[in-house]
């Protein structure tokens, strides 16, 4: 299985190099073999994956190893944004998290919502106009009940900001269980890769609110189109923390994200484009910042 992580100028002062090296000495000698020989896990569509350039993967979230199961099956390292409290713990396991985390390159993110997360979209980009590939979780929260939730617009504002491509991934048997002997454990997982989703037609339009909204209803889609999951038009999180019951969830069920949404104009380049406040369309929402995968 290859490893074609690209070396850009960012490793000049060493840092990207070291964590390029930890990551695939951890992916080559502990999570890749577990994933692989001990999970069983297996992929499909790998051929759709681009071999070099800036990538983003963006893939249904159905359970707490969905990050480290992609990393170890995908022949590309890829990166995460993982959020911030797991770099700030001050417990001794937290600590090891920690280290884990900034020797590897994840990227700490802020995921409070506003402006705090929009800027914390910034070093996210810039992996992605390295050339590096990153994953993310526009669902913003693992599934509560196996289906698929409304994408954070996160997803399309980084597409769009770095002129990267989506590779929707959905993932299958994901979700962890105890053995026996009290030990979390996966078995058989299945990622599923679909072809790259171009958007280059919105590039530089991050900042349109009404084009974010439906770049990120397209990327769902094709996640729905890979995974077969059920759509609810709701945010995952309001159902999570309760701010709607299920019930109520249950009347924003539809036949897949984006539905009767008409395709948002394309701009001329160099066009003014009203600034939308990040999930201003959707009270109470949080669209703004992609997920973290270690929650």
């Amino acid at each position: 299985m290859g490893d074609n992580w690209p070396v850009t100028d960012t490793t000049d002062d060493g840092l990207t190099q070291r964590s390029i090296k930890n990551y695939l000495l951890f992916k080559r000698f502990f999570f890749g073999p577990w994933v692989r020989h001990l999970f069983k896990a297996k992929i499909s569509g790998q051929e759709n994956i681009p071999a070099k350039g800036g990538i983003l993967f963006a893939s249904n979230h159905r359970g707490a190893m969905d990050a480290p199961i992609l990393a170890g099956m995908i022949d590309r390292p890829v990166t995460f944004p993982a959020k911030r409290e797991l770099f700030e713990s001050k417990s001794i396991g937290g600590r090891i998290v920690a280290w884990f985390l900034r020797s590897t390159g994840m990227i700490p993110l802020d995921r409070s919502g506003g402006k705090s997360s929009e800027n914390a979209l910034r070093p996210i980009v810039e992996r992605l106009e390295e050339g590096l590939a990153v994953g993310i979780y526009p669902e913003g929260k693992r599934s509560v009940d196996g289906r698929l939730y409304k994408g954070k617009t996160g997803v399309a504002r980084l597409a769009l900001e770095a002129g990267v491509p989506v590779v929707p991934v959905a993932m299958f048997d994901s979700r962890k269980h105890t053995t026996k002997l009290g030990i979390p454990w996966v078995s058989h997982p299945h990622v599923v890769v679909g072809e790259p989703l171009d958007f280059s037609e919105y590039f530089g339009l991050q900042d349109d609110y009404d084009a974010l909204r439906w770049v990120t209803d397209q990327v769902m889609a094709a996640v729905q189109k890979l995974s077969g999951q059920e759509y609810v038009d709701v945010y995952c999180k309001d159902v999570y923390y309760k701010v709607i019951t299920m019930e109520e969830a249950n009347k924003h069920i539809l036949p897949h994200p984006g539905y009767g949404e008409a395709k948002p104009p394309v701009l001329p380049k160099g066009t003014h484009v009203a600034k939308h406040e990040i999930g201003g369309a959707d009270p109470g929402a949080d669209p703004g910042s992609p997920s973290a995968p270690a929650e």
